[in-house]
């Protein structure tokens, strides 16, 4: 065989491509790892999906507590005590067919089916002085201005009627709220120490007089139910004073 044949054939050889099996072997190599990062993609995007609802969860719970707290905290309040009492602050007002005697800061409903209670407060503020309503407003009008909050959930949103108003939605993702009373039963003691909390079914006329403390349970729905491990609802609590009773002035 001549040199230059042998050659020719050492270069066919060394142009040869890859076999059929040697092809689909890498392209089965590439769809494995190609699969293993598609699932990964999706993991970290669940996670971050569901990390995400949590935190509109936590905002939304935040959010709808620190306002009721800000509310509950005035309940009673009234501009100037030296040219004002909470009679003439707060008069006898019917709210539903239930009347609230003047001065009285605190009233609300109890239901057992959903979405539970509401709650109702009342305070007044002078012009200017930064004191919230209840649907996050303040008084500018130049005078005193008297306040009924009127807190509910409504079609999954805990909302507020402000004044009588239709009811104006605040907070989405709500079940129900449920709401407990502190009260003080034992007049004898003069101090205004909480001795009994109840819901607003079990106060008398008396009791809504000595409200100390109100507590506010919010049941959100999870936006994670259906998961493994998660349940449908997730629960919120907060016990808040009330100020004017609890030795701290607003």
């Amino acid at each position: 065989m001549s040199p230059s044949a042998s050659r020719r054939r050492c270069l066919a050889r060394q142009q040869d491509g890859f076999t059929l099996v040697e092809i689909m072997i890498a392209m089965a190599i590439a769809l494995f790892l190609l699969t293993g990062l598609l699932v990964l993609l999706q993991n970290v995007s669940g996670t971050h999906r569901n990390q995400a609802l949590l935190a509109q969860l936590h905002d939304n719970q935040r959010l709808a507590m620190t306002l009721i707290t800000d509310v509950i905290q005035a309940a009673g309040y009234f501009p100037d005590p030296s040219t004002n009492t909470p009679a003439s602050a707060l008069p006898t007002v019917t709210l539903s067919g239930t009347t609230l005697v003047a001065g009285q800061a605190l009233f609300g409903t109890s239901v057992t089916e959903d979405p539970g209670d509401t709650l109702t407060v009342r305070f007044a503020t002078a012009s200017n002085d930064t004191v919230i309503n209840c649907i996050g407003g303040t008084n500018t009008s130049g005078t005193n201005v008297a306040y009924v909050n009127t807190f509910s959930v409504r079609d999954g949103q805990l909302g507020c009627a402000l004044n009588g108003a239709a009811t104006a939605p605040l907070i989405g993702g709500v079940k129900r709220m449920d709401v407990w009373y502190g009260v003080k039963r034992n007049l004898s003691v003069d101090n205004n120490s909480i001795d009994t909390y109840l819901r607003a079914n079990e106060l008398t006329v008396a009791d809504w007089s000595n409200v100390s403390s109100v507590k506010v349970r919010l049941t959100f729905h999870n936006p994670l139910a259906g998961k493994p491990g998660q349940p449908a609802t997730l629960i919120f609590t907060r016990i808040v004073a009330v100020m004017a009773r609890a030795g701290v002035k607003t």
